[in-house]
């Protein structure tokens, strides 16, 4: 069962997350500008609201999953280098000496 989760991918690249948070604000300032005047018109404010929210619940569908087109273009990364015991690769030690103060 949980192989299942596993095989979902859960990344986006960096184009991904860029196009994501234009469609998002796209949407939301759509459904803003469409649930302003049709309130207007209507003289109803809680209709202003509930268009909102609803673009609001539309651009999370659209935008939150990782869906295939926000992974097209991936990162290459560098392979790893395999480590070997007596690489000499240790942490270096900070200096231990404290800084003298001037007078």
């Amino acid at each position: 069962m949980l192989s299942i989760f596993k095989s979902i991918p859960t990344h986006m690249d960096y184009k991904g997350q860029k196009l994501a948070e234009q469609i998002f604000q796209g949407i939301i300032l759509v459904s803003a500008v469409i649930g302003f005047i049709y309130g207007l018109i209507i003289e109803q404010f809680g209709w202003t609201v509930y268009i909102v929210l609803a673009g609001f619940a539309v651009s999370c569908l659209l935008t939150l999953p990782p869906w295939p087109m926000y992974r097209r273009n991936p990162l290459t990364w560098q392979p790893v280098l395999p480590e070997s015991p007596g690489d000499g690769r240790e942490k270096p030690q900070e200096n231990t000496k404290k800084p003298r103060k001037h007078k």
